[in-house]
């Protein structure tokens, strides 16, 4: 669940953070939350959210994850789920990318560029949007996050041209400037109605180095990215992949994936809580994608075969009730569901999300260097002894 945090890390200060609490703040503003099947699962017993009481016989285990690597974006999150720490944080931009980067980007593509600054994606299409159509320069631009975004209108400069003038970029952004990501940020429309379309792409840096998912893909599991995993990990460690148009449409995959036959890992990121909600600071939006995600659940954990195991968690918190627009370095729920789980194991706080990593390894009978297993705390007494 991209960006579900709950709660400020101690750290939080550093990042500009305090009192940053995603799902409680949210459940605040909105008067409560209504997540039943969540709550059942024991997301109500991690903390205290209203709307969603702590559930007296949780069906799954639940805890909260701290983040070790240095950071709070999407490219770190993930990464550290998948058992890489990262001890500097990716390069950011708050005042725009040098010189000599804007000028090695535009002889590459041949063309001028328009922005070149921090900046909302929705309100910087309106604001160059016109000037783009005009001359066909794209529109160069960051966030808080270390992103280098185009943006183009889908008339003005089409998706692969657009798509290329972002490998383009990838392969000039390393060294100093090696940013997280570059993302495609296509638009249609006209001035005064622009509207951003599902056809964003994310240009990842690949791991620097071995992840859960590679390991997964050598020992013969399948590894099925749905969403944006395959842009995050840069294709590395993937067997099969769905990109997918908003979260429900992320559900409906994860569920095509769950028919199939194949053993290992299906790995999903349901965005639109952060790139729909957070960022644009809507309390009220952000309550209906998570009651939204929680009315499917039954279908997800109904899918579930008897030898299988859920896990739901997010890669940071964006806490849309503060004025920050930004990320916010937060704890993230952790909740363990499936008929191999013990029922109410309180999974505490887990000092990194390498955790995942650690704990799927041992799922498949093998180790994995870096994270604490909690295998282990959560598989059935019958299951431990196998294991």
């Amino acid at each position: 669940m991209d960006s579900v945090g709950i709660g400020a890390l101690p750290d939080a200060g550093l990042y500009g953070d305090e009192g940053s609490n995603t799902l409680v703040n949210i459940a605040r503003a909105v008067g409560g939350l209504h997540l039943p099947h969540l709550g059942r699962l024991g997301l109500g017993n991690i903390e205290p959210i209203p709307g969603v009481p702590p559930a007296a016989g949780p069906d799954g285990a639940y805890g909260r994850m701290a983040e070790r690597s240095a950071g709070k974006d999407t490219t770190t999150g993930h990464w550290e789920m998948s058992g890489i720490v990262l001890e500097r944080p990716f390069p950011t931009y708050p005042h725009g990318f040098p010189p000599e980067v804007i000028a090695a980007f535009q002889e590459r593509t041949g063309r001028p560029v328009l922005g070149n600054k921090a900046a909302s994606g929705t309100v910087i299409i309106e604001e160059l949007g016109a000037e783009h159509m005009r001359t066909g320069y794209p529109i160069v631009y960051t966030s808080a996050d270390s992103v280098f975004q185009i943006a183009a209108h889908e008339e003005i400069i089409p998706l692969e041209q657009l798509y290329q003038m972002c490998q383009t970029a990838r392969e000039l952004l390393t060294g100093e400037h090696a940013v997280g990501r570059v993302i495609a940020r296509p638009f249609t429309g006209r001035p005064g109605s622009f509207q951003r379309t599902a056809n964003r792409r994310d240009f990842s840096l690949t791991p620097p180095a071995k992840t859960i998912l590679d390991l997964l893909r050598e020992k013969g599991l399948a590894v099925m990215a749905v969403g944006k995993i395959e842009d995050i990990f840069a294709g590395r460690g993937i067997t099969a992949a769905l990109h997918t148009r908003g979260n429900m449409d992320g559900v409906d995959a994860t569920l095509r994936f769950m028919q199939g036959s194949e053993r290992g890992l299906i790995f999903t990121n349901l965005v639109d809580f952060d790139m729909l909600y957070g960022h644009r600071n809507n309390p009220r939006g952000y309550a209906d994608a998570l009651e939204a995600f929680d009315r499917r659940l039954p279908e997800i954990t109904a899918a579930l075969r008897p030898d299988e195991v859920l896990m739901i968690t997010a890669d940071h918190g964006c806490d849309p009730t503060t004025s920050s627009n930004d990320h916010s370095r937060e704890y993230v729920p952790l909740l363990v569901y499936g008929r191999p789980v013990r029922a109410g194991v309180n999974l505490g706080t887990r000092r990194s999300f390498t955790d995942i990593a650690a704990t799927m390894a041992a799922f498949f009978g093998f180790t994995f260097p870096a994270g604490e297993s909690f295998a282990g705390q959560v598989l059935s007494e019958s299951l431990r002894r196998d294991w």
